[in-house]
């Protein structure tokens, strides 16, 4: 259908400054080993507990995710989103939405712009869009969606770090996502992102069933939130999902989520390196733990909100590049039938946009979403 060549980047320039503002804690959920595809709202990220000394950490092996919400729920990979950000917000305006991704493919669309700049050659990549009443759905696409680590393999271990340096507060987790909202040039996204860990207090264990018949207590945290809306996002107009929901846990501000990145101590880890993944998420603290033969000291928390803030403005050009490459996507998908696939193709070094077929990207029961009215705000 169509192609952009990295040599036509030059001539896409958003007409003014931008950044990333008014960003919002929107929803968020953990997936829990269950039978059925099992999500937890809001649950909780991992609280950040390192050991009081130096720690020796095993190498990551055995079962890793690259893209969890696809390897448990193929079907419909953003399904759990939109279901965790209906718990939390039953009316919530997804009119008012103009893209709906995961941060994942917008660090992909970042690193095309600036190939090279943290040192590593671009490799592949492909996610589905599907636009829908002006809100554009971006479908993240692996060729593998979880891999194993043999024992005779060495990956690092970052997630065996984690493990070690963190406190899970939802039992079963296997991965916390948080769904957020800002405003992006002259567009408005919802973003999902997974999420390291939390700085804080452990959260307050309470757990309610919406599949089922259990009415326990609810915090305070979560007493506003409408079970029988819920309910009915699965249940309503004779459809059932294979996704089940239980709300337990307690809201996580963003103003206390962590990234935490781990290398050998010889090679510093540079703010440039992880600061596009940070800015998409707007994760405020930063955790860098270097290690010697898988032995690590214990690392500090840092507040990385003003080097962010300093990269945002130093890196405007790409930014600007970044704004009006996903209008021009945008509208080469709306003269598809609103419906396409993006592939980066090394060969070329080029975007390759082409018809997308198979089914919609969401249960047909939130498609309903997009034609309820808003609640009108309370007259005083």
């Amino acid at each position: 259908m169509a192609e952009i060549s990295r040599s036509e980047l030059h001539k896409l320039e958003f007409p003014t400054a931008v950044a990333i503002t008014n960003a919002k804690h929107l929803s968020s959920y953990n997936w829990i080993e269950a039978k059925s595809p099992t999500i937890v709202v809001p649950g909780s990220p991992a609280l950040w507990d390192p050991p009081s000394r130096s720690t020796r950490v095993n190498k990551d092996s055995g079962l890793v995710y690259i893209n969890q919400n696809t390897a448990r729920h193929p079907d419909f990979p953003l399904e759990p989103l939109f279901i965790a950000l209906y718990t939390t917000q039953p009316s919530f305006d997804i009119l008012s939405t103009d893209v709906v991704t995961d941060r994942n493919n917008l660090r992909k669309l970042l690193a095309f712009i600036g190939a090279g700049d943290e040192g590593d050659a671009l490799k592949p990549f492909t996610f589905d869009i599907e636009i829908h009443k002006n809100t554009a759905l971006f479908s993240r696409a692996e060729a593998s969606n979880q891999e194993f680590i043999r024992p005779d393999e060495f990956r690092g271990f970052g997630h065996e770090f984690e493990k070690a340096y963190t406190r899970n507060q939802i039992d079963g987790s296997t991965g916390h996502h948080r769904v957020i909202s800002y405003r992006f040039g002259d567009m408005e996204f919802i973003v999902r992102h997974e999420t390291d860990g939390y700085v804080g207090e452990s959260v307050k264990r309470h757990r309610s069933s919406i599949e089922g018949n259990q009415t326990d207590e609810l915090s305070s945290a979560l007493e506003s939130l409408s079970l029988a809306s819920s309910s009915s996002l699965t249940n309503s107009h004779g459809i059932s999902s294979r996704l089940v929901v239980r709300q337990e846990g307690q809201t996580v501000p963003l103003n206390s989520t962590l990234e935490i990145k781990t290398r050998v101590f010889r090679k510093p880890i540079s703010i440039q390196e992880v600061a596009p993944q940070i800015w998409l998420s707007q994760t405020p603290k930063l955790v860098r733990a270097y290690h010697q033969g898988g032995i690590f000291q214990t690392p500090q928390v840092e507040d990385v909100t003003q080097d962010i803030q300093r990269w945002q403005t130093q890196n405007q050009a790409n930014l600007r590049r970044l704004a009006a490459l996903i209008h021009k996507i945008l509208e080469i998908v709306k003269r598809c039938n609103n419906r396409a696939t993006l592939r980066y193709v090394c060969d070329g070094d080029k975007l390759v946009i082409s018809p997308l077929g198979g089914r919609k990207m969401l249960p047909d029961h939130l498609y309903l979403k997009w034609e309820a009215k808003p609640t009108p705000p309370n007259s005083a």
